[in-house]
């Protein structure tokens, strides 16, 4: 049974660079998609979600956009797109964009236009400031260094709160506001079902002032920023039915309520990233420090039931391409058979949750961080700037080889492991960064022929999800949350109970004594041994009020 609400989807996250390559040149594209389409329609998926693909200097990947109305040709052309949305609506897939406004890339029109002159009417499509005494502020970019970049053409200084090469755009400018949903509407009509809005809640910029700490507090979710949305929403989508989320940068439940309650017409959902900073040292992400499991369910259950109790809608994820591989980062990847049980467990734990799953390219056959060696190996510009940091702050190579290794964004950017082939199937030429070196035993081929694979898990929770309501539209109930190795909650809905309980961890969990055990089970991965649960072992059971 196809689902009737959207709540009810699943997504599924393409990062076409490292997708499937056509053309033998070691980059994906649009075409390897379409090679793949029955594939992800085996998947069970509803919506595909493809980052970037726009003209673009790629110096962030795609995320500093040069023209929105262009399809980047290494990607291919206009039509090989219009061949993807075709094709992928041939089997009752839709296609979402990643559409960046938050900021262009200074090789935009726009901007060049603007830093011709003080007086050029583009002037005011970006934040250009002057300063005798260095830059205007002491916001720090969140790519490393100072958010302000000095331009020598017209001896001022432009905002961006990302890369030197991507300038942000100013958004008071109503003249900005109609551009952007022009492009917006522009991709609705060219059949796209659905956008996901890079940084989006970062559009509205406050004051410019210094910052006792690194200038969040001046452009995250600032003054105007639920005006700006709901704008765009009354210009663009919101009247048709598409998926769209928006991406929130350190953001809040309450502004997260506000974003998705439909009542207000913003966005449908929102991505948040909490739960993916507890393996941070004191907020610092560059640190070589394991998650905190107890902190892990408190946010996430914090989440869960907040937006649930606001009326909101959060999309619920443990991957994408800014995020190390899910399996090597909270569970294992040194033994694999527990690295398949972990895999296992991660996914139903999430999957199971309330909220939109989004499922990053690989996740569904527990490919891993490729656990690089050499500074060469890495190709994103944070992490090359990352690692300089940590060498100029005294560390030496390996150890700040080994940060890079477990944090770095291009753990989740190799290619996709196909099969046991050359390159992984991947491409026929030289891959633009390498594949991970266990891609013989840990590829598509080997699991769709293993019935016992994660990639079937991942079908099952896909098919549950369109079929059981209680997983929609059910409330959450946590329980034994100060347990340290067991992560437990219920679902509730019209009289039906969910137990979920699974140990997070390597070593045999006791159980609760009063946790009840005797219900129907629905899903399992790893086996109750007396009062003890296995290592990274799920069960799912329905139980009887």
């Amino acid at each position: 049974m196809r689902q009737k609400d959207w709540r009810q989807s699943v997504v599924y996250q393409i990062y076409p660079k490292s997708f499937n390559d056509t053309t033998g040149d070691g980059q994906g594209d649009l075409r390897g998609i379409i090679e793949k389409l029955d594939y992800l329609q085996f998947l069970g998926v509803d919506y595909l979600w493809l980052t970037p693909i726009y003209d673009s200097p790629m110096n962030d990947n795609g995320y500093d956009i040069r023209d929105y109305y262009k399809v980047n040709t290494q990607f291919g052309s206009d039509e090989d797109l219009r061949d993807l949305i075709d094709e992928a609506h041939k089997r009752n897939l839709k296609i979402m964009l990643d559409i960046v406004i938050n900021h262009t890339s200074t090789e935009h029109h726009w901007f060049q236009e603007a830093r011709k002159s003080k007086d050029n009417p583009y002037r005011d499509y970006y934040f250009f400031k002057s300063s005798s005494d260095g830059p205007p502020t002491n916001w720090e970019s969140k790519f490393g260094g100072n958010a302000w970049a000095y331009d020598e053409v017209t001896d001022e200084y432009y905002l961006h709160l990302f890369d030197i090469t991507q300038a942000d755009l100013n958004w008071e400018n109503e003249s900005v506001r109609h551009a952007l949903y022009d492009i917006v509407n522009y991709w609705i009509d060219f059949g796209v079902d659905g956008f996901r809005f890079d940084v989006i809640n970062l559009i509205s910029k406050g004051e410019f002032r210094d910052s006792e700490k690194v200038g969040k507090e001046f452009y995250t979710d600032g003054p105007h920023v639920h005006e700006f949305l709901h704008e765009m929403n009354q210009h663009t989508f919101g009247n048709r039915d598409m998926m769209t989320v928006g991406e929130m940068s350190s953001t809040t439940i309450d502004h997260c309520i506000q974003y998705t309650h439909p009542e207000r017409q913003e966005l449908r959902s929102v991505f948040n990233f909490h739960h993916l900073k507890v393996d941070y040292q004191n907020g610092e992400k560059w640190t070589n420090q394991k998650f905190d499991l107890l902190q892990l369910k408190d946010i996430l259950m914090k989440w869960q039931m907040g937006i649930y109790e606001g009326g909101g809608w959060n999309a619920i994820f443990w991957c994408n391409h800014d995020q190390p591989r899910v399996v090597s980062r909270f569970g294992t990847d040194k033994d694999d058979v527990l690295r398949e049980r972990s895999a296992k467990t991660l996914a139903i734990v999430l999957h199971l949750l309330q909220g939109t799953p989004y499922i990053y390219q690989g996740e569904e056959i527990g490919m891993t961080d490729p656990h690089f060696t050499s500074i060469d190996q890495y190709r994103d510009v944070e992490s090359l700037n990352a690692y300089q940091m940590l060498i100029d702050s005294g560390l030496d190579d390996e150890a700040a080889l080994e940060i890079l290794s477990q944090k770095s964004r291009d753990n989740s950017r190799t290619p996709m492991q196909w099969n046991a082939n050359e390159h992984a199937g991947f491409t026929t030429g030289t891959p633009w960064i390498d594949v991970a070196k266990n891609y013989r035993h840990i590829n598509v081929a080997s699991a769709i022929n293993n019935p016992d694979s994660i990639f079937y898990t991942y079908k099952t929770l896909i098919a549950l999800r369109h079929q059981k309501e209680i997983i929609t539209y059910g409330n959450i109930v946590p329980r034994y949350m100060e347990h340290a190795q067991l992560f437990v909650y219920e679902r509730q809905y019209k009289g039906e109970r969910w137990l979920v309980i699974a140990n997070m961890t390597n070593q045999k969990a006791q159980l609760p004594s009063d946790i009840e055990r005797n219900g129907a089970v629905i899903i399992q991965n790893g086996q109750l041994l007396d009062d003890y649960l296995e290592p990274y072992a799920t069960i799912v059971m329905s139980i009887e009020n």
